[in-house]
């Protein structure tokens, strides 16, 4: 599943990142395997996205969200904050 997949108030784990050209920018910004993060907004169209990671709230484009591989866990369903 990719985080371009998750619905606004869906929470996750990321499990990878599959675009060389994003990595280290979205390391940079605290999007690392093994990070929790929650879908908070979703623009009217669908694009931009905006998580929560690392404490902060992260704006990207759906086309970014849709190279970032995550795995929901039990949490998944739980009320969580991030």
């Amino acid at each position: 599943m990719y985080l371009s997949e998750l619905k606004k108030g869906e929470t996750a784990v990321i499990e990878a990142i599959e675009a060389d050209d994003l990595v280290a920018k979205l390391f940079e910004m605290g999007c690392v395997p093994g990070e929790k993060v929650k879908m908070v907004l979703v623009a009217p169209f669908g694009d931009p996205v905006a998580i929560q990671v690392a404490g902060y709230t992260l704006a990207m484009r759906i086309q970014e969200a849709a190279k970032v591989r995550i795995r929901k866990d039990n949490f998944s369903s739980q009320k969580i904050k991030l």
